[in-house]
């Protein structure tokens, strides 16, 4: 029997998936392989000096900010203490915008005929993650954007970006969360025409949809640039069905390249978007 062998560009948590899979079904290749179950892999995998998990996500509470047009999270306490049973017992009701915190915009929030939450291949929520760094522009000018110039000055460092990735920008933008002028760069937040912080151009995300990625992710709250009315960005990668992340976190703690990304959104159906718990996985190599 001739067990496949695991493609070199597959993400770091496939593989795992992998390992652990074909030591069962590939008897021949593996007699001598002691046996490994998923829950081992990983344990080995994330031991001290092994990888690292960084969490990408703010957290939900009603001080999570949001798109100016749009609603505020909402968290109702229902039960929270002592039962009459004498045991304790909490549970609460939320209802949030599809948009607001870190959250995926799926492809059909700005492309008619794009997947909605619910219809994106699962094995595109896991991918290999790169890191393209602005803030010195965005230090500069609060409409500063992914030029094409930045991606190419990327590949030079770090060879062409890989078909399948998710391509993160860095502003430094989120050291700002969650105050609302600082973040929105603008004294009068609640008026979008008044919204200055970096984005992607037209023209970059062009060219990542060029270089098949999978979805971007921003430390901002749109990958449009704040100033944008005509939202580019997202039309361009919506048609290609390209997913996008924003309000990332933590993303200067990333490297350039060598990390994996798993970015799990609420499973809506027909959902534009929702919430979701993005993290990275940055392997010790």
């Amino acid at each position: 029997m001739n067990c496949p062998l695991p493609n070199p560009h597959t993400p770091l948590v496939a593989l795992m998936i992998f390992l652990a899979s074909s030591v069962g079904a590939c008897a021949p290749a593996a007699e001598n392989l002691p046996s490994l179950k998923l829950e081992e892999i990983t344990n080995e995998l994330l031991m001290p000096g092994k990888a690292e998990l960084i969490d990408l996500t703010h957290p939900l509470s009603p001080d999570s900010l949001y798109w100016p047009t749009g609603s505020r999270f909402e968290h109702q306490q229902l039960d929270w203490g002592m039962s009459e049973g004498g045991y304790w017992y909490a549970s609460a009701a939320f209802s949030s915008p599809e948009h607001l915190g870190t959250h995926l915009d799926a492809p059909i929030h700005f492309g008619e005929n794009g997947w909605a939450n619910a219809d994106i291949p699962i094995e595109r929520l896991f991918a290999h993650g790169v890191v393209i760094d602005i803030t010195s522009k965005s230090n500069a000018s609060a409409d500063a954007t992914l030029s094409v110039d930045d991606i190419e000055a990327w590949e030079q460092r770090n060879d062409t970006l890989q078909e399948g990735s998710i391509a993160i920008v860095r502003t430094g933008w989120a050291s700002g969360w969650p105050d609302w002028e600082t973040y929105y760069g603008s004294s009068t937040p609640t008026d979008v025409a008044t919204l200055h912080f970096p984005g992607i151009s037209p023209e970059a995300a062009q060219a990542l949809v060029n270089r098949g990625i999978f979805g971007v992710g921003i430390d901002t709250a749109s990958i449009d640039p704040g100033n944008s009315s005509t939202f580019e960005a997202h039309q361009i990668l919506a048609a290609a069905n390209v997913f996008n992340l924003e309000n990332l976190t933590n993303v200067d703690g990333l490297p350039e390249a060598g990390f994996d990304i798993i970015a799990l959104p609420m499973k809506i159906k027909d959902g534009t978007g929702g919430p979701a718990r993005v993290v990275a996985i940055v392997a010790q190599r």
